[in-house]
């Protein structure tokens, strides 16, 4: 899941300091190497978050499926299906019978 540096502070995973005084390059080097993003995307200053092994979100829920940080979870989770890799897909959606 891409994030914003907004997101990332809402999610206390970056103080609200550290964003406005630090490089977003030095911030993506940190969350790297404690293992809470996979990649950094330089040119649009967006961060992509580490998932578990299976593939899940690490705020899922592994015994309810339920987002652990609902009321802090980031912009694209608040605006998804219309935001994300394949915008106004949900995996979760009713499918409209085939002919």
């Amino acid at each position: 899941m891409e994030v914003g540096l907004a997101d990332l502070v809402r999610l206390a995973l970056v103080e609200p300091f550290e964003a406005e005084h630090e490089a977003p390059k030095q911030i993506a080097r940190r969350l790297s190497k404690a293992g809470l993003i996979e990649h950094f995307n330089f040119k649009h200053s967006r961060f992509t978050l580490a998932r578990r092994a299976s593939g899940d979100c690490r705020f899922l829920d592994a015994l309810t499926r339920r987002c652990s940080v609902y009321e802090q979870r980031p912009e694209t989770c608040r605006r998804h299906p219309q935001r994300g890799p394949r915008p106004g897909y949900c995996a979760y959606a009713e499918r409209a019978p085939r002919a």
